[in-house]
């Protein structure tokens, strides 16, 4: 079969056992288990989708029950998968596939602002009952900081609430804008520790609702509020602008309108902290899963295609920070607590959207761990003297 002349080429360490649609079984690759991973295929077509573009249809497949695994996890067996791809494509024909798609998409995706709010409802308005069920308890759904990898996944959470305070450098009275303000947390974090008047701006009525909430509770709207907007929709100006994992929902059309935003709305001694999930890759294509049935509208930026825009904006760039690893270990807590309510999920949804979010975790969390994602943090400003000439003050 041409599927599994396909894949004994691309597993070189480890293995697992194929079972195609005929119930004939073949080894792929070299199985270490001695009761190796089972992939049982009950759909033929599998036995060319998966040849031609396998970073779509696996994930299909697996969500819609046409793909079993057996004597194993979807995480271990995409842990041995990622060893063997590593941040390579998986094929000539998928990445000619993905390069038409990829192509059609930039010529026809503009995340113009009524689209905008239409991929971020997609994705943040479906319940907020899901995400209490595997997020902390404030709901922070970015990249946690994890001094070692034991911590938990609160202590994560606050620690990089921590790093990025410390990153803006606050001072008291200052006016911070947060772009993509999530649930609130970090915009009423920042109030509360810094004594600062801070507006937090989403697109998710969801967010908007539970944000307001939340500040009415603490007894903090004579510092925070929170607005139902796009970014640019605002005309005022901030000392200090902060955005967490929303870079990836602007799309590469508009990163020039998102930096020359983000330098009309800065003070000019002001400082910006934009921290984005990104690729150490060269600029390629988006995952057509994840576009299609996670973030669509969303893209992660390699350095080169952020750097540019940055420049024309005439902003300065500070300091930049990779974080390597954080987001695989946050991504796994995220996937072992949601694993963990299962009854409570298909309480709300199907099977079939349990294994499709049981995909997106898992497979996330392999890619921060052995493909090409991490998390860059860009601290920006217009005046090269706008933050101190040592990191001290960071750490």
């Amino acid at each position: 079969m041409n599927l599994t002349r396909f894949l004994n080429q691309l597993f070189k360490d480890d293995g697992f056992v194929l079972i195609d649609a005929n119930s004939k079984e073949h080894i792929v690759g070299n199985p270490k288990k001695k009761n190796p991973i089972k992939i049982r295929l009950l759909d033929k077509s599998l036995h060319y989708k998966l040849l031609l573009l396998p970073d779509l249809y696996f994930g299909e497949a697996y969500s819609d029950g046409s793909l079993i695994i057996e004597n194993g996890t979807l995480t271990e067996f995409l842990e041995i998968a990622l060893k063997n791809i590593g941040r390579g494509e998986t094929n000539s024909f998928a990445k000619i596939i993905k390069k038409i798609r990829g192509n059609y998409r930039y010529l026809t995706n503009f995340n113009l602002i009524s689209k905008s709010k239409r991929n971020v409802a997609h994705h943040y308005d479906i319940s907020e009952k899901l995400y209490d069920l595997f997020l902390d308890k404030n709901r922070q759904y970015s990249c946690a900081y994890f001094k070692n990898e034991n911590e938990s996944l609160e202590t994560a959470q606050n620690n990089k609430i921590e790093h990025i305070i410390k990153k803006l450098n606050l001072k008291p009275n200052q006016k911070v804008l947060d772009i993509g303000s999530g649930w609130g947390t970090l915009a009423i974090e920042i109030a509360k520790k810094s004594q600062c008047e801070v507006l937090g701006i989403t697109l998710s009525e969801n967010q908007f609702e539970y944000s307001n909430k939340k500040v009415k509770e603490l007894n903090l709207e004579n510092q925070v509020r929170f607005k139902l907007i796009d970014y640019r929709e605002l005309n005022e100006k901030f000392d200090r602008i902060v955005s967490v994992g929303m870079f990836e929902h602007v799309g590469r059309k508009f990163y020039k309108t998102y930096f020359n935003s983000v330098s009309k709305l800065l003070n000019d001694d002001g400082v910006a902290l934009i921290h984005t999930i990104g690729s150490i890759d060269p600029p390629r294509d988006p995952h057509p899963w994840i576009s299609k049935y996670i973030f669509p509208g969303g893209y992660t930026p390699s350095m080169s295609e952020v750097i540019g825009p940055i420049e024309k904006s005439g902003l300065i760039i500070n300091d930049i920070e990779v974080l390597r690893m954080h987001y695989s270990h946050t991504l796994r807590h995220w996937k072992e607590r949601f694993l963990s309510k299962k009854e409570e999920v298909l309480s709300m949804f199907d099977e079939k959207f349990f294994r499709m979010w049981e995909f997106y975790l898992a497979g996330c969390e392999m890619a921060f761990k052995l493909g090409d994602q991490v998390v860059f943090q860009f601290q920006l400003s217009k005046k090269l003297t706008a933050t101190p000439n040592t990191r001290d003050y960071i750490y």
